[in-house]
């Protein structure tokens, strides 16, 4: 009987350590915004960054991964990681930088290799949004080493062979469309439009250029869409949700100016 009792309870202890083997073999499916977005500590990050878990380093994997956001102007603290890390830039226009060199742009696009215990920093670009997928791997339990604050200046400094001097650049849109004409339009265009209204914290400059590129569309105005459209590609919109706007606002705005917009989008997108 004792014999009896002891098989049973081997058989399920073995029907129990089958099952979490089992288990532990299945493949296993993240659904697309199953994660909700987090915003991201302000004691790591400069400015309005979110971040999406993709994966965690569950054992004996080392290798986590995340989908993190950038508003125009915001970046990461200097860090290192003890493996390395890889950045996968998804949408957008950005920079990164090791400690004593110089800044980078990154677009949509990309790959950025860092290696393991580099000192560096990345973010978006000063005038445009930017995403990317980042990887790194564990290493005694750590993943990264935050260390201090990018400053203004240096991230705002000129990138190689670029001008410091803003002047330099040459006249803005504004100026070259309407500044010998209505130079008073282009000055305000310039600085209460896009000085002020756009740099706006209340909304950000991607949600900003949603709304714009949204009224353009259900007005039919498809020479202002065309500039705006670039624009919201560089504020970090997406080619397929500026399609999935103009295909809602047919229901509201009527198809023909759906059309119209889809010509445009069409042009903008296939000459970038």
């Amino acid at each position: 009987m004792k014999r009896t009792k002891q098989m049973k309870t081997l058989t399920v202890l073995m029907t129990f350590a089958l099952t979490a083997i089992a288990s532990a073999q299945e493949i296993i499916v993240t659904r697309a915004n199953s994660e909700p977005a987090q915003s991201a500590p302000a004691e790591n990050f400069t400015g309005t960054v979110r971040v999406e878990r993709l994966f965690s380093a569950d054992e004996p994997a080392r290798a986590s991964g995340g989908l993190v956001h950038f508003e125009a102007g915001a970046r990461t603290n200097w860090h290192t990681h003890p493996l390395g890390q890889t950045l996968f830039v998804t949408v957008g226009v950005g920079r990164v930088q090791h400690w004593g060199g110089p800044i980078q742009e990154i677009r949509k696009g990309d790959i950025v290799r860092i290696p393991p215990n580099v000192k560096h920093w990345h973010g978006a670009s000063p005038e445009a949004a930017m995403s990317h997928i980042a990887i790194a791997e564990r290493l005694d339990g750590k993943t990264v080493e935050w260390m201090e604050k990018v400053g203004d200046a240096d991230f705002n400094a000129p990138l190689p062979g670029q001008s410091a001097s803003a002047a330099d650049s040459g006249p803005s849109r504004a100026q070259q469309l309407m500044g010998d004409i209505t130079p008073k339009l282009a000055e305000l265009t310039d600085d209460v439009l896009f000085g002020d209204i756009w740099a706006r914290p209340q909304l950000s400059r991607r949600d900003r250029s949603l709304a714009t590129v949204s009224a353009l569309i259900a007005m039919n105005r498809p020479d202002q869409l065309r500039s705006h459209l670039a624009l919201a590609r560089k504020n970090g919109v997406t080619e397929e949700e500026v399609s999935e706007v103009i295909t809602h606002l047919a229901f509201y705005a009527g198809w023909p100016s759906a059309v119209t917009a889809a010509g445009v989008a069409k042009e903008v997108f296939h000459t970038e």
